[in-house]
């Protein structure tokens, strides 16, 4: 909005983001670039394939490019470079026309020179420009042949300024002698501007007086004479190129017509000095390029070097969108040049896009570790961990019936009486009572209720609930190379995450372990789970991964014991004398032995197992079952798009279980 005396004007928007726009959504971003995470890529690329993709309404990179080069093969594919010469040809042939029908019908002309013309004219070079050249003298008898052939000399000025100064063509149309010495002084003093430059010796002041005195000619608005030898030399490198896309014969007509331009070889040499000067001033621009036109429609000097900078601008348009080397940002995509070339709507687009990958980087769900790498932040698994969890309640809804999953968390069952909260309390707000304390509290200290209340800590209420025992849970996954064969990797992770997150945000009271076994096992944090690459490594080391439970049970002595086991085969590694692991395939009778033996550990203090098989494998199916039985422990075989919701239910039912001596399912 602008105001001009007291009055307010409404317009679009411009120069940057729209501070009014709606803040980018970036639940689908994340989402997606978490999900390429978790599946192996790094955080870089996972972005960088997110912002290729695009999202279900936005395009992406990848859809921008193609719409690129369809639009640079719409261009070679419609034109052709013989315009000029074919609007020249036209112009001949109507002079010559005109001149033979004056010739025939003047009855007083001498029948000498009658002939002699008529001869001059049947014996024209059959090449346009050689005619044209030789009936540079020739004296027209017939006035509109005079004024065709005066329009060949027009058009070629023109067309030859045109490919040097945009929009010359429609600006010097009927142009007088005086414009005709306008454009002559310009292109002088543009000369000697660009000569000073070159040697050094030009002021910012020379460059204002040649901008006063010559700024019409130039619509760009250049702000330094730099600006505008980009400007020029860009043109020039565009029209040098024009020239070599023509064939030989097509070049060879142009050059030779251009000696006719306004009838002036003053300007010819003019533009000569220029050109030349330009490509010592930027010689990085492209003077030696060429273009393969394939169309119909003919364009002139001045639009055929318009269409070759657009050709170069969707060039570098489709490097900007290839994203391909180091450092690249979305920021460096020219959204002007996007939108002269595809529409409003793409520039659109890709600005969303580039809002999309700062507001990534800006609202903390990447950073850079030590190592200078990208990862996920605590922040953003947090919020893949909120969604992923949401899935799994609806998968444990699901077959749950209609129970409500928002009371994952609740501390325990309301006894129907309630307490002043205290620090620390994560039981719900008696309300009703809250806001009776607050009406007490205010009229006592002399206000109005009845004008709003403001609550104080001393008017909050919570209602009581049963104690409930805490949970040390314990969930050990799989991460042999077979996980990531078949297609487990992303499940497993996805149902690592959900887990974390309803403990550490519905059961804080609880403790979690994660731990990874592979031919060794490890204990994770969930960024290092969530980052883990896919594992090559062949080994399911069960007894590691069991001795690093029963390790953290040990640290939790008070807590009822949880071990959830997602795997999708047998033991075939464990731990030996000096900490090495042992690997054999079929799994070795040690192997079994030493795993059975610390299972049977973890069965005797009384901790509650649950194996998730994965796959259908005969003998991991035999193992698990029979290490169930043998502790009293339960068997869920899922289908993996239901792993999250199983491995969750089971963890509810551990806490029933732990909570009420017995009993069956989750609490709600």
């Amino acid at each position: 909005m602008t105001a001009h005396n007291g009055s307010s004007k409404y317009g679009r928007y411009i120069g940057g983001p729209d501070p009014l726009a709606p803040p980018i959504d970036l639940a689908e971003a994340l989402e997606a670039v978490a999900e390429d995470v978790m599946s192996g890529y790094s955080p870089r690329r996972a972005l960088q394939e997110f912002l290729h993709r695009g999202t279900r309404t936005n395009a992406g990179l990848d859809e921008l490019a193609g719409r690129v080069q369809q639009r640079r093969r719409e261009l070679l594919g419609r034109h052709r470079l013989d315009g000029t010469l074919q609007e020249v040809k036209k112009l001949l042939e109507s002079a010559v026309l005109d001149e033979r029908k004056q010739l025939a019908r003047d009855a007083m002309m001498d029948d000498t020179d009658r002939d002699f013309r008529q001869m001059q004219l049947q014996n024209l070079p059959t090449s346009t420009s050689a005619a044209v050249n030789e009936l540079a003298s020739y004296d027209w008898q017939s006035s509109m042949a005079r004024e065709s052939y005066e329009r060949i000399k027009d058009l070629l000025g023109r067309e030859v300024l045109d490919q040097r100064f945009a929009g010359m063509k429609e600006a010097l149309e009927s142009a007088t002698e005086e414009d005709r010495a306008a454009v002559s002084r310009m292109l002088g003093d543009l000369n000697a501007l660009l000569e000073q430059h070159r040697l050094g010796e030009d002021s910012d002041a020379d460059f204002q007086t040649f901008m006063e005195r010559h700024g019409r000619f130039f619509p760009e608005d250049p702000q330094s004479v730099e600006e505008l030898i980009d400007i020029l030399a860009r043109r020039a490198a565009a029209a040098q190129r024009l020239l070599q896309s023509m064939s030989p014969e097509q070049r060879e007509e142009l050059m030779q017509l251009s000696s006719q331009a306004f009838g002036s070889a003053e300007l010819v040499a003019q533009l000569e000095q220029m050109h030349a000067s330009l490509r010592v001033l930027r010689p990085g621009e492209n003077w030696s390029g060429s273009e393969n036109f394939e169309g119909q429609e003919g364009l002139g000097l001045g639009d055929g070097t318009g269409v070759i900078q657009d050709l170069a601008e969707l060039d570098t348009l489709a490097e900007q969108l290839a994203q391909s080397h180091n450092g690249a940002h979305l920021d460096d995509v020219d959204l002007e040049a996007l939108a002269r070339q595809l529409g409003e709507n793409a520039s659109v687009s890709a600005r969303t896009l580039a809002e999309m990958e700062r507001a990534m980087h800006d609202g903390g769900y990447l950073r850079r570790g030590a190592d200078g790498e990208l990862r996920l932040s605590p922040q953003a698994v947090r919020r893949l961990g909120k969604s992923l969890l949401r899935d799994a309640a609806k998968q444990l809804s699901g077959r749950q019936g209609s129970r409500d999953t928002r009371m994952f968390g609740a501390a325990g069952e309301q006894t129907g009486s309630s307490r002043e909260w205290q620090f620390g309390d994560a039981e719900p707000w008696d309300v009703t009572r809250t806001i009776t304390n607050a009406i007490r509290r205010t009229i006592a200290e002399g206000g109005d209720p009845g004008r709003g209340l403001q609550l104080a800590v001393g008017d909050i209420e919570v209602t009581e609930t049963e104690a409930r025992t805490q949970a040390a849970v314990a969930l050990l996954v799989d991460v042999s190379f077979s996980m990531a064969a078949e297609g487990r990797w992303l499940p497993m992770k996805r149902t690592a995450l959900a887990l974390h997150q309803l403990v550490s945000t519905r059961f804080r009271g609880d403790s979690l372990a994660l731990i990874t076994f592979g031919r060794y096992a490890q204990s994770m944090d969930i960024g290092e789970l969530t980052a883990l690459p896919a594992q090559h490594e062949q080994g399911t080391n069960l007894h590691h991964g069991l001795l690093l439970a029963g390790r953290f049970f040990r640290s939790h002595p008070t807590m009822a014991h949880v071990l959830l086991i997602v795997t999708d085969g047998e033991p075939t590694a464990h731990l030996v004398a000096g900490g090495e692991s042992l690997f054999s395939w079929p799994p070795a009778e040690e192997t079994i032995q030493v795993t059975v033996s610390e299972l049977d550990r973890l069965g005797r203090t009384g901790t509650q197992v649950t194996f998730f098989r994965l796959g259908d494998d005969p003998g991991l199916e035999r193992f698990v079952q029979g290490m169930a039985r043998r502790i009293g422990g339960r068997v869920v075989a899922p289908a993996l798009e239901d792993l999250g919701g199983a491995v969750v239910g089971e963890y509810f039912r551990a806490r029933f279980k732990a909570n009420h001596d017995g009993g069956t399912g989750p609490v709600f």
